[in-house]
């Protein structure tokens, strides 16, 4: 039950919506969030930017969800699609940035996020080509199907959620996936997009 007492401590427990309603009145608070979803938003943040942007955009990130807590909808417990909303709308600015990634990783197939965890030889040549060719579609994609596509794929977010986080109907979420889905079937030809985006929750 959430509470608007001053000086009041959100337990480990704590769902976010508290979190947020106690920040309004002791803004140092919101560390809490911070603590609880930052390394989860930089590393979708790295994924789509590489390492060299994703400390700022988060950093920025947190601000404007800071400075925006005052208007956080408090029947919603789970901050995360209003969270990753404003990280995707922050990529969004770095779009060039983003393609860049994406086409120099379909030249060298060297994901700066998943190689160090790829101790195989030979799962770490066959995600070479895959990654490859799921980088050079993913920068064809456009900015709203890619959005999607990534959310679902590095969120862990449901669709309704998705949702949430892009400002539009849960059926343009499914709508978009699946075209989504189906440009990459299209530009890969045998490789298997769905690893990349497993249906959510």
């Amino acid at each position: 039950m959430r509470t608007s007492k001053q000086h009041a401590v959100p337990d480990a427990d704590a769902d976010d919506a508290t979190v947020i309603e106690l920040s309004r009145l002791e803004p140092e608070q919101f560390t809490v969030l911070f603590l609880r979803h930052a390394p989860h938003i930089q590393r979708y943040v790295i994924r789509r930017l590489g390492t060299d942007a994703a400390d700022d955009i988060v950093a920025e990130r947190f601000l404007l969800a800071f400075r925006q807590r005052d208007r956080y909808d408090l029947a919603r417990a789970d901050a995360r699609p209003w969270l990753y909303g404003i990280a995707t709308n922050l990529i969004g600015r770095h779009w060039r940035a983003e393609i860049r990634l994406y086409r120099a990783l379909a030249l060298t197939g060297a994901d700066p996020v998943t190689e160090p965890f790829t101790d195989r030889v030979d799962d770490r040549v066959s995600a070479e080509v895959a990654s490859r060719q799921l980088a050079a579609a993913l920068a064809r994609l456009s900015a709203e199907l890619r959005d999607t596509m990534l959310l679902a794929a590095w969120s862990e977010l449901s669709y309704e959620q998705i949702a949430v986080a892009l400002g539009v109907p849960a059926g343009t979420v499914r709508s978009r996936l699946s075209r989504a889905r189906s440009k990459l079937r299209h530009t890969m030809g045998d490789i298997d997009p769905s690893a990349l985006a497993e249906e959510p929750q």
